[in-house]
């Protein structure tokens, strides 16, 4: 594959987050749309492998393509930004502020929100019929899983929400890896390699993705998970997204700028 340095890649991350700066408002609403449904679409298929097979092992594996069929197109995550945008701000690259930075992330946060409640609308519509029957062992499945991670952290009180937090953090340090590792290579091959390891790294262990969860909790609570709005956003989706973005940004942006673009000069010995 044709591999290029840490040095290279480095400051391909910056360009990448000025460029998503610099975008239309129509570009980066298609863009992040597109990625929430299609990260949904993988973790309705993820969940519907596990329950079939009965194998989380076998879920983790296939969750991937998801990531890598929306990274291949040039859609845009949350997760993604928060990684990326901050660095053009380190930078000093005209124009890009924190105005300008907090404007990227909340357009991507639209556009993934809708396009996973997209994509859990259509997943309840197709399990009942058009909710007009059971949805069966995946719908008790799904609804489990948004109980147990809104209400099963909120009966642990401030632990749980940091246990939250933390989860988010992990997540985001793999799902950066990815999205940095994909820039070692111009190679497809080796982008998808790349992507795969920590990608599914993060979904076998339990790692809260905010956009993942975008569309599970809706999709729970359609399916009959006993829990509200506000446990969701409370309880899930806000510590979620900030963990994301510490995770992001401190594990991954920020040591890969200070080492290999902000690097400083190298000892002499005499």
């Amino acid at each position: 594959m044709a591999y290029l340095e840490p040095s290279e890649f480095a400051t391909k991350m910056v360009d990448a987050g000025e460029q998503k700066i610099f975008m239309s408002t129509k570009d980066t609403l298609v863009r992040a749309f597109m990625a929430g449904a299609i990260l949904a679409l993988a973790a309705f298929f993820a969940i519907t492998v596990i329950v079939k097979t009965g194998s989380p092992l076998v879920g983790s594996l296939l969750f991937p393509v998801g990531f890598i069929m929306l990274y291949l197109m040039k859609f845009d995550l949350l997760t993604g930004v928060f990684t990326l945008v901050p660095l053009t701000i380190l930078d000093k690259r005209p124009g890009c502020t924190v105005k300008q930075m907090l404007r990227n992330w909340w357009l991507v946060f639209v556009g993934n929100f809708a396009g996973a409640l997209t994509v859990a609308f259509f997943a309840s519509f197709i399990l009942t019929y058009g909710y007009n029957t059971d949805g069966g062992a995946l719908a008790a499945k799904v609804s489990t899983i948004g109980e147990s991670r809104t209400l099963g952290y909120q009966s642990h009180g401030a632990d749980g929400w940091f246990t939250i937090f933390i989860r988010g953090m992990l997540c985001n340090w793999m799902v950066s890896m990815g999205v940095v590792g994909a820039m070692i290579s111009t190679s497809a091959t080796s982008k998808i390699m790349a992507m795969w390891m920590p990608i599914m790294l993060f979904f076998f262990m339990g790692f809260e993705h905010s956009i993942v969860n975008m569309f599970l909790f809706p999709f729970s609570m359609i399916m009959g998970g006993e829990f509200t709005i506000v446990d969701y956003f409370v309880w899930n989706e806000i510590p979620t997204a900030l963990g994301n973005l510490v995770g992001g940004f401190l594990l991954v942006g920020l040591p890969l700028y200070w080492t290999h673009v902000r690097t400083n000069p190298e000892r002499k010995i005499n």
